[in-house]
């Protein structure tokens, strides 16, 4: 079974990280909720708290397929500054290994050099920080092995790609519609 660590740092957008963990685990994807803090439990941006299921320093990335980014602010800029996250990313796309970002977080993978010449997407006013990006402005974007999502209003739509990458664009449709995904 697919293994996608979605990585939650003080201050992260609620809706996104739950939508999107709630649609991969739909899709009987093991989804390993990570704590980029010292405990296992994580505030949002709207004060609402996650327990995770694992720290950073204790994931082993050699069993991960994905690496996803929930946005928010200050969590976007918390997972920017975290030296690990940045070097785990950077070793995934060496290997080609798919990379998720949504709203502010797709700034993660731009200042890291990841997003030059490719379609990319984020929150309206984050778009300086995606160095070298093709900005479409469009909900959810895919570029080789990157996927990129707008905010918060997406976020499920974001996660149905990434449910696309896995498991097929039959079994995205088919989760979209038992959802009522319009």
């Amino acid at each position: 079974m697919k293994k996608i660590a979605v990585h939650l740092a003080e201050g992260f957008e609620e809706i996104e990280a739950i939508s999107i963990i709630d649609v991969l685990r739909r899709a009987d994807l093991d989804v390993e909720i990570v704590s980029m803090n010292k405990t296992m439990e994580v505030t949002g941006s709207h004060q609402i708290t996650v327990k995770a299921d694992t720290l950073f320093e204790d994931l082993d990335y050699d069993n991960i397929d994905m690496i996803v980014l929930p946005g928010g602010m200050p969590g976007a800029a918390n997972l920017k500054a975290h030296s690990g996250l940045r070097e785990q990313i950077l070793n995934f796309n060496d290997m080609k290994k798919p990379l998720a970002a949504i709203c502010a977080a797709p700034m993660v993978f731009g200042n890291l050099g990841l997003l030059k010449e490719k379609q990319a997407t984020c929150y309206p006013g984050f778009e300086d920080e995606l160095h070298g990006a093709i900005i479409t402005g469009e909900a959810v974007e895919e570029a080789g092995n990157i996927i990129t999502g707008k905010g918060a209003g997406v976020a499920i739509d974001f996660a149905l790609k990434i449910v696309e990458k896995f498991k097929g664009k039959e079994v995205a449709n088919e989760l979209g519609a038992k959802m009522i995904v319009q």
